[in-house]
């Protein structure tokens, strides 16, 4: 088998593990840290509203760094929006260079990457609030997920591929904590 088609292999296999293990560690984490023992509903503590609380700025912080990347790339690259900023700009899109392109592409990849992750993250943080999880699971989860997208976005922004995985890892290892506490939550 030819260098190329073994590199694929590998990277297949390790693409396919990575989930499986980083659901792992968070049940692990879930089962001996914060010791999940069933659930008891109950409007959230005041530890758990602040972990949310926290969660919450600094992805409205994340988001507000993308939305304004993005229309600072634009600026900088005289790219539009619309057909009609194109019409009324007098510009067109042959005037802009491969390489404002490829910076909107990856701003735009970043915030598509981030809301993907973050719709998830709300389904998942609400009910996990509801079931009174003790602070120290909610900080890690909830203030976990955030950084990890901060992370990411400084990573996506900047190139740094080896940095944006890690990130990347924190941000998915947090919303298998948070399915994880939930299914445990319900199960035990």
């Amino acid at each position: 088998m030819s260098q190329p088609n073994e590199n694929k292999k590998s990277t297949a296999l390790i693409i396919k593990v990575y989930p499986v293990a980083l659901i792992l560690i968070s049940l692990a984490l879930n089962l001996t840290v914060f010791n999940v023992e069933g659930n008891a509903i109950a409007l959230p503590s005041q530890d758990v509203l602040a972990a949310l609380a926290v969660a919450s700025l600094m992805l409205v912080l994340n988001h507000t760094w993308l939305m304004t990347s993005t229309e600072l790339t634009r600026l900088k690259y005289d790219i539009r929006a619309t057909p009609e900023e194109w019409m009324t700009s007098g510009l067109s899109k042959g005037d802009v260079t491969d390489t404002g392109f490829a910076e909107l592409e990856r701003r735009h990849n970043a915030h598509r990457n981030a809301t993907e992750n973050t719709t998830l993250f709300v389904l998942l943080a609400f009910p996990f609030a509801l079931i009174s999880p003790s602070a120290l699971a909610a900080s890690v989860w909830l203030v976990g997920f955030a950084i990890g997208r901060l992370g990411h976005t400084y990573s996506f922004l900047s190139g740094m591929s080896g940095a944006r995985g890690l990130f990347m890892s924190v941000s998915l290892l947090s919303l298998y904590g948070l399915a994880g506490h939930l299914a445990l939550a319900v199960l035990l």
